[in-house]
Parts: structure tokens; sequence; C-alpha cells
């Protein structure tokens, strides 16, 4: 069997551990990880024994080596026995999930990045790299926002958002919390729906400042599909109280 092969079977189940290592010698595991990289793994492991998976003796060990690791292979280490996407609740960073699924960890985000949409169409979506900052303008067009596969390595992203008779939406996930306060509305509307409770550990904070005329800005969860909806499958994200 093929090395491309080999890893494929090893990122199936269980066999997360062994492409941490196989990986780790290629320099990618060598890379250097943030106080955010740390904190969030902390708390994947903290879900992780809320659902059985780990007792509190393994819980311990492995926060203590979380909060003192230096590298992506020592984080690796820690959560491959563990889903890869973490849970509905504590989502992985982006660059650990990358790195356990065999892509190199992302590139650094950009500090800013502008979209100004006239009458057209403008989107983020899949794997995206959130930016520290961004700065959209929606005259009579739309913009979209969807986070729930984005790359998220920092814990704010500030908007200043312009919109005239266009709309902004963003599309969110438990543990991304938006805030729309600084937002001036004329005759539009702005609404944030987050079908999760307060006990969700956030790990994105988006916060959006500027105006809103006639247009709209909403942030919200992912709506089903109409096939969904027909089969009455759950709502993406319902979190039942």
């Amino acid at each position: 069997m093929s090395d491309q092969g080999q890893a494929g079977q090893r990122r199936a189940g269980q066999g997360q551990a062994g492409q941490a290592r196989a990986a780790a010698g290629d320099g990618r595991g060598a890379l250097r990880v943030s106080h955010e990289d740390r904190n969030q793994v902390a708390e994947a492991l903290r879900v992780a024994a809320g659902d059985g998976r780990l007792t509190a003796d393994e819980l311990d060990e492995r926060l203590e080596r979380a909060l003192t690791a230096r590298t992506y292979d020592d984080l690796a280490v820690l959560v491959a026995d563990l889903p890869a996407t973490g849970t509905a609740l504590a989502p992985l960073p982006g660059a650990v999930t990358a790195f356990l699924s065999g892509g190199a960890a992302p590139a650094a985000p950009k500090e800013l990045i502008k979209i100004n949409v006239t009458s057209g169409h403008s989107q983020r979506v899949g794997r995206w790299t959130v930016p520290a900052r961004m700065d959209l303008k929606a005259r009579s067009g739309h913009i979209k926002l969807d986070f729930t596969e984005a790359v998220i390595t920092q814990s704010t992203l500030h908007i200043d958002a312009k919109v005239s008779s266009g709309h902004i939406l963003l599309l969110t996930r438990p543990g991304i919390t938006v805030e729309l306060d600084d937002v001036s509305v004329r005759s539009g509307h702005v609404k944030v729906r987050a079908p999760w409770d307060d006990s969700v550990p956030v790990f994105l904070r988006v916060t959006v400042a500027g105006t809103c005329g006639s247009g709209r800005i909403l942030a919200r969860p992912p709506r089903r599909s109409f096939w969904q909806w027909l089969r009455r499958a759950p709502r993406p994200y319902a979190i039942a109280a």
C-alpha cells in the first residue's frame, strides 16, 4: 500500500496517533503553538472527559501537558485518540485539526480583509483563515461569511460594516459569539440568532460596528437543506436544553 493510502487509514478511527507521529518527521510538528492553541485543546480535553472519553486521571495528566506544550507535536499526541474535529461544544483549533488530518498548519492570518460589494455577491466559505479585522461594504449586494469550517487562530474578530440596501450574513457555530450593539440602524434591521446556551465555551468573539441603512445584518447558524427538513433531521448545531 502507498504512503498516501496508509496515511488515509491512520486518519480513520483510532489511527490518529500513528498519523501524528508519522507527520512529526517532516518539520510541521515543530512549529510553535500559541496560548490560544493550548487553551482550546485544554477545553476540548475537558469536554472529552465530560463525554466519558477520558478518566479523571487522564484528564489531569493531559491538561498539564497541554498547558505547557511548545509545538504542534506536543498538542497532537494529546488529542490523537479523540475525534479529529473535537465536539460541537469545543472544536479543536484549526491549526491542530489541520496537523492531525495530514495538512500543514495554516499560514498566519491577515491583519485586515476588505470586501466592497455594489450589486453583486461575495462570500468566504470552507476553510478560509479568519483575519483580525474586516472592512465590509454592501451597497445593494450580499456578503456571506461562513465560519462553520473556517480556520480560526485568534480569539477576536472586529468587523467595520457599512450596509446601504444590501445585506451581510454571518454563519456561526457553537463557541462563536456575535455582538451588534455598535451598529447604527436607520430603516433596516440587525439580528443575532444563537440557539445554544451560555455554557458553551467561547473561542471566537465577533464585534460588529458601523451603519445599516435599509438593508440587514444577520448572524445565525446554517439552516437545514430541504431534504434535511423533509426527513426532520435535527437543526445544525442545535443543542438540547
